[in-house]
């Protein structure tokens, strides 16, 4: 086994994190500074930072959270902020939120400690599709549609297609769909139009749902919507 592999499905990190982990020279493997890309074998000794690191939870857990406004979406802040991984308790596994949603916004965050899978939903080379519901301070023209719809030039970077459908008749409301997921990508996309986002909600991801879950709220995912996160559902 890979050892951000290892590390990923310890519950140390997602396997990027633990990836830079390794290339700052703070995992060992028995007792020596680990190089990325090497390899664990049965009966090694694994530590980061010196402490050592337990063997991969055979257990994994997958959570649906419905993030409130205000919370940082990850394990934990440097500023003492709350975080995602604080509504969610007594589950028996360090938990660690998949991909990111920015501090203003709100709805579906998935937090688990299956390294793979995390990997896998974030990767952009698989685009798996999030869904939005979007409220904006001034309505969506025809051609901002099409920009979304053709990919637009933002940060130096041309996105991907993006579906758009507006959902009230003044044009401020609308849901969006992505299958990239870069930083701030939907604010930034409506800034470059000169429109401004009131709200911004994650309703889905891929088949997963947040329904009716309130603000705050979690529960574990169902075992069909783990199967189709993972690309196995019927």
């Amino acid at each position: 086994m890979r050892l951000q592999k290892f590390l990923a499905d310890a519950g140390v990190a997602s396997r990027r994190k633990a990836e830079a982990l390794i290339a700052a020279g703070r995992v060992a493997i028995n007792g020596e500074i680990a190089a990325l890309g090497a390899k664990v074998a049965e009966g090694d000794s694994i530590t980061l930072d010196g402490a050592p690191v337990a063997k991969p939870a055979e257990k994994f857990v997958y959570i649906l959270l419905n993030k409130p406004a205000g919370v940082i979406c990850s394990a934990k802040d440097q500023f003492g902020r709350q975080t995602v991984v604080d509504f969610v308790e007594n589950v028996g596994a360090r938990l660690y939120p998949v991909g990111r949603l920015d501090f203003h916004s709100t709805g579906l965050v998935l937090l688990t400690n299956d390294g793979d899978l995390a990997y896998k939903l974030t990767h952009p080379k698989h685009g798996h599709i999030k869904t939005y519901t979007a409220r904006v301070k001034n309505p969506i023209k025809p051609e901002h549609i099409q920009d979304f719809r053709c990919g637009m030039v933002v940060d130096g970077y041309k996105t991907k297609p993006a579906g758009i459908e507006i959902l009230d008749k003044w044009g401020k409301q609308a849901k969006i769909t992505l299958s990239e997921g870069r930083n701030r990508q939907i604010r930034k996309m409506f800034e470059a139009q000169g429109n401004e986002i009131v709200s911004l909600k994650r309703v889905a991801m891929g088949k997963i749902e947040l329904g009716e879950l309130k603000s705050g709220a979690w529960r574990h995912l169902r075992a069909q919507e783990v199967a189709d996160l993972r690309g196995e559902g019927k």
